[in-house]
């Protein structure tokens, strides 16, 4: 970039960025130790010379903005660390996943493919006994609540002109048809029930909702939703862990694609599966 034409730059960016903060020429001189009269001549200057670091780090670090964005280094006028609390956040994550958190990303995320490896079965959509059995002994609420919560984002879900892809373990499926692991209390007639709810679901919904299985002895995943190119979240048990930056977010999907891509089975396949899984149980 021409001297001449950073120069100019940085002049614009300092005066817009004194604007944005409501800051006069006086406040900006006292807050990085100068006299008001360098801040004038920032602000009026000719010619290409630019400012020492010390003062550029200085007027940014008062104004809360990128010393690179006042350089025209960059485009983006966050400092570093706003840079790095809008790419990455932590938040806490209730033991039921029908939760207002999560459904404020769904809602954001509306209009874009949502891709979804869930931490057991996708909560959207389980049975009230499931959510029971499952949930009982967390939930602040009833399960009769949080059934009625769950209904709600599948109602939202349906009207939500989203695309979902569920990637699930196979061995998950398994377990939990056959009532093993950490299924292993759950009474054969809620696993036969929710069987069924899954099967209705996924024929309703489909192509819209694609359920997926691969086999986590060739690739593992950990829980984690991909809402577009927006962000992606991972569920740690205790909490969401949640990246907006465009190179994470496109490396998980790519990470997710490949889990579609080594499935055995098409998303079409998923009720043919599940029915022979189901005629095992009885």
């Amino acid at each position: 970039m021409d001297k001449r034409y950073r120069a100019e730059q940085f002049r614009s960016r300092l005066a817009l960025a004194m604007q944005d903060s409501q800051t006069n020429q006086s406040a900006l001189a006292r807050q990085i130790g100068v006299d008001r009269s360098t801040i004038s001549q920032l602000l009026t200057g000719k010619g290409a010379r630019l400012p020492n670091a010390h003062v550029v780090g200085a007027c940014a670090s008062a104004l809360g903005i990128s010393s690179d964005w006042l350089l025209s280094l960059s485009d983006r006028s966050e400092s570093a660390a706003d840079l790095m609390a809008n790419a990455l956040s932590l938040t806490k994550a209730p033991r039921a996943l029908v939760d207002e958190r999560i459904f404020g990303w769904y809602q954001e995320a509306a209009g874009y493919k949502i891709r979804h490896v869930p931490a057991g079965l996708p909560d959207m959509f389980k049975t009230q006994a499931m959510l029971e059995w499952e949930y009982s002994p967390h939930l602040g609420r009833t399960a009769k609540q949080a059934m009625a919560a769950s209904e709600e984002r599948l109602a939202w879900m349906r009207s939500a002109r989203s695309d979902y892809e569920i990637a699930m373990p196979l061995y998950e499926i398994h377990s939990f048809v056959n009532g093993t692991g950490y299924y292993q209390s759950l009474p054969k007639e809620t696993r036969l029930e929710q069987i069924e709810r899954l099967l209705d679901l996924s024929e309703q919904l489909y192509p819209r909702l694609r359920f997926y299985l691969f086999d986590a002895r060739r690739l593992y995943s950990a829980p984690i939703t991909i809402f577009g190119p927006l962000l992606c979240v991972f569920y740690a048990g205790g909490h969401y862990m949640a990246f907006r930056d465009r190179e994470r977010v496109e490396a998980f999907t790519d990470h997710f694609d490949t889990l579609i891509r080594e499935t055995s089975q098409t998303a079409r396949g998923f009720a043919t599966n599940l029915r022979e899984l189901r005629a095992e149980v009885g």
